[in-house]
């Protein structure tokens, strides 16, 4: 499997673990959130830098207090129509302020990968049997964005505005006074 990280294909440094192999010692290793629970003190302890997968049925709030001991976060996609990782990788950049990596794994599509970026990604599993190369170039498929993320690019309305094209006020599904109004 590829990993997309800084719109380039990069070898990943990090080993995914299973809940019972020993762990080697100074290299990144993931362990999963059932293992985190498990053996939280021997892990936090651990020579190497630590990472967790969390399940699309485990949310960041699991581990809230212990985020600081990560330096990577995987959030899982089971299938391409379970979107709770979005939310979860919105709520690590905008809420807890996790400056960490952010992974999208399992069920990773192209066409979703700017998106996934705009909510807080910053790293991709790429499935096998892909052309990775493509999937590089698939954040610059879109040259505006309409809604706002925690990326902060400017939307479409926060552009108008600054250049004089519509009048301040409120605007339907913008953030442009820093809140949503309907």
């Amino acid at each position: 499997m590829a990993l997309l990280k800084r719109d380039r294909i990069v070898d990943d440094p990090w080993q995914r673990m299973d809940d019972e192999s020993p762990l080697p010692s100074g290299i990144p290793v993931i362990v999963t959130y059932e293992r985190w629970q498990r053996e939280r003190d021997e892990l936090v302890g651990r020579n190497g830098e630590l990472g967790i997968v969390l399940a699309s049925d485990q949310s960041p709030d699991l581990i809230a207090d212990d985020l600081h001991r990560f330096t990577l976060i995987c959030l899982e996609f089971p299938k391409f129509t379970d979107g709770r990782a979005y939310s979860y990788a919105r709520l690590l950049r905008a809420r807890y302020d996790f400056a960490g990596e952010i992974r999208a794994v399992g069920a990773v599509l192209r066409d979703q990968l700017l998106f996934m970026r705009r909510c807080g990604f910053d790293s991709f599993d790429i499935p096998d049997g892909v052309d990775a190369a493509d999937w590089t170039i698939a954040f610059n498929d879109f040259s505006q964005r309409y809604q706002p993320t925690v990326d902060r690019t400017p939307t479409v309305t926060q552009l108008r505005l600054e250049k004089g094209y519509i009048a301040p006020g409120p605007h339907r599904g913008s953030d442009v006074a820093g809140s949503w109004s309907y």
